[in-house]
């Protein structure tokens, strides 16, 4: 596909898969394709994920890094109404809905479809160690490249300019895989040129974050070249990064002002492992991770989708992979020497081939059965997440926002399991959150 978007594929695809036109697009008659696009921004639920600019078109939509320091759409040509709808469709920052795609396995009410949950990591020692928390995406992109099952991954590496920002990597090798290694706690877009990958007619692989896998998702409905050319989504599940804000005041205390930063490691080499921080003097400092996140989900500054965010464990994909500390807390007496272990959920089929290929061919090992009752003490911020999500986002609309539209993830089931105080207090404070504007940007340009 061109930059921009072809209205004969667009009509074509229209033509196969029913119009599902969302209730945000309604929220928003009276202002101007430009302003409806530039109200996900403002209204801080943009997720940076670059999609809309391929989709869409870089003659119309550009992602471009803003003065908030976020990742962010602008548009650089005259939208009409129908390409801004598109955008509301496939947006995953206000549209999570699940398809039935590969779903085969019996569902939790907190965590989704799971036909096996197990601890799991790298085959390789060296690469577990150096990876984050036991290196199973890691493993499984080396699989997948030694493999003939795809072409390439896609998946991020840190920046290349912004050293705090990830960016999209292609990998056709293991040592493309490893150079991309580790957690990328910043602004990243690895979905920019989606469209030109799929001209290429390649099968691929994607590993991302779940709002990642949810973009995805959503185009596959306009686009059924998704479906046939990318084999497997994989996503890490996910709380969240740093707001640059925050990230900024971290570099402060650590010694290395924002301009001076010339590489960072966010985590690795150990379970999490230290921050790896240098300056363009080449002097490297270290610090926890409990020094960057502060210690407990009360702590962390992360951006308000990341707060309201109803699936950051990646019910779209085919397979997940996590974290696993108990209360999800750090021991800080070995975290340095940790080699590290995932917490995996196989979703569906896809998921249990690619798992079973892998550590056949040495590059994933397993350890024992867990259960999703387990990843409740692993994740205790995703339980916290899926039970509140109905009420914080019936918050933001009760205050006028967009909201996120979400078919498929039970949230209705999650709601019951707290009482109805508890979801008040949820869509309270997201309602005052929302008219306080504590998570809204400026107008990008």
């Amino acid at each position: 596909m061109s930059d921009n978007m072809s209205e004969s594929m667009s009509a074509n695809r229209d033509a196969l898969v029913p119009e599902r036109r969302i209730k945000a697009i309604n929220l928003t008659p009276d202002l101007s394709p430009e302003q409806r696009l530039n109200r996900i921004t403002e209204e801080g639920m943009c997720t940076g994920c670059g999609l809309c600019q391929s989709v869409i078109g870089i003659n119309y939509i550009r992602i471009k890094k803003q003065s908030s320091g976020y990742l962010r759409p602008v548009a650089t040509g005259p939208l009409s109404h129908a390409q801004v709808d598109r955008v509301y469709q496939i947006c995953p920052g206000i549209n999570v809905s699940l398809d039935q795609r590969s779903v085969d396995a019996e569902k939790d009410i907190l965590w989704g479809a799971g036909q096996r949950y197990l601890m799991a990591w790298a085959g390789q020692p060296e690469v577990r160690f150096q990876a984050s928390t036991g290196g199973v995406m890691t493993g499984l992109a080396q699989y997948l490249v030694a493999s003939d099952e795809v072409d390439f991954v896609l998946h991020v590496r840190a920046s290349t300019t912004e050293p705090a920002f990830g960016e999209r990597q292609l990998s056709y090798t293991d040592a493309d895989v490893i150079e991309a290694s580790g957690s990328r706690y910043g602004p990243a877009a690895p979905l920019l040129d989606l469209c030109q990958l799929l001209d290429r007619g390649q099968p691929f692989a994607f590993i991302g974050k779940p709002c990642d896998v949810s973009a995805l998702n959503n185009y596959a409905r306009y686009d059924s070249r998704v479906d046939q050319l990318v084999r497997y989504r994989l996503a890490l599940v996910c709380g969240g990064y740093l707001t640059p804000e925050s990230f900024n005041d971290f570099l402060q205390h650590a010694g290395v002002p924002r301009p001076e930063l010339t590489r960072i490691r966010y985590r690795g080499n150990g379970c999490p492992g230290p921050v790896e921080i240098e300056n363009k003097q080449g002097q490297v400092f270290f610090r926890s991770y409990n020094d960057f996140w502060g210690e407990g989900e009360t702590n962390w500054s992360i951006p308000f989708r990341c707060k309201v965010c109803p699936d950051g464990i990646g019910e779209g994909a085919d397979l997940v992979a996590a974290d696993s500390w108990p209360e999800c807390q750090v021991d800080a007496r070995t975290e340095h020497e940790d080699p590290g272990y995932n917490a995996v959920i196989v979703r569906n089929n896809k998921g249990e081939i690619l798992m079973q290929r892998a550590v056949a061919a040495g590059y994933i090992c397993q350890g024992q059965q867990i259960s999703a009752r387990e990843m409740d003490g692993f994740q205790p911020h995703q339980v916290i997440k899926k039970q509140a999500g109905k009420a914080r986002i019936a918050g933001i609309q009760e205050a006028g926002g967009l909201g996120i539209v979400c078919q498929g993830l039970r949230l209705d089931q999650a709601a019951a399991m707290r009482d109805n105080e508890y979801a008040e207090q949820q869509r309270a404070g997201a309602r005052e959150r929302f008219l306080n504007q504590s998570g809204a940007e400026g107008t990008p340009g």
